[in-house]
């Protein structure tokens, strides 16, 4: 595990939930048949087994959390649109952890609500979600990535090749052998990452299609 700075950098993020969607959700061209994602610096900025210390409280609009010693915790930015345009499309996300603190990063997924985009707000606004709803498949436990992604299969009955996953580690680009395409994330998800992500599985799609190689993710 690459090593970061000791203060967690969720202090100070705000969600941006007027964040325009993924402009590849809506250019009419394949999407992915789930989006895959990792939880510790790829959708929120910290290492929820390092830097959270247990007893977890939600702020009055449940948008961040608290830990015992009084830090709060959020996603990065730009999750709210991600989530939001992605549960419009029905088009199902996972996540792939290997944290050692399966149960706390659960309960902050469950703590945390995820406001709904301006963007996709009509005259009534719908009311926050659990974050943790947004997830249809849910991969947290220690553990080679590949568990994860044979999990997923196993539960949603999707190809290997129809799956895109985004991470911030390059060990775990060993997915890759199983068929799922690969996104390394390196300073979080952001929707342009998003965009990136799924132009990368198009193109080893039509590779794919083609009889041509895998293609590979930039480094």
């Amino acid at each position: 595990m690459p090593r970061r700075s000791q203060q967690p950098a969720s202090q100070g993020v705000a969600l941006n939930p007027a964040s325009s969607p993924p402009s590849t959700f809506t250019d009419g061209l394949p999407l992915p048949k789930v989006l895959i994602f990792d939880l510790d610096y790829t959708l929120w900025p910290f290492w929820v087994d390092t830097h959270v210390s247990g007893s977890l409280k939600a702020n009055t609009n449940n948008t961040t959390v608290t830990d015992r010693t009084g830090e709060s915790f959020t996603f990065y930015q730009d999750i709210p649109s991600i989530l939001h345009s992605a549960s419009t499309l029905s088009l199902p996300l996972a996540l792939a952890s290997r944290t050692h603190a399966p149960d706390l990063a659960q309960k902050m997924l469950s703590l945390i609500h995820i406001p709904t985009p301006s963007t996709q707000t009509s005259t009534k606004p719908s009311a926050p979600r659990k974050a943790l709803d947004f997830f249809a498949y849910r991969q947290i436990f220690p553990g080679d990535k590949k568990a994860h992604m044979r999990g997923i299969q196993k539960s949603s009955g999707i190809a290997f090749e129809d799956m895109l996953f985004f991470d911030d580690e390059m060990r775990n680009r060993n997915v890759e052998s199983l068929g799922v395409c690969f996104w390394f994330v390196r300073d979080g998800v952001t929707v342009g990452e998003v965009d990136e992500g799924v132009r990368e599985w198009r193109r080893r799609r039509r590779g794919l299609k083609e009889g041509g190689g895998d293609g590979s993710a930039r480094e």
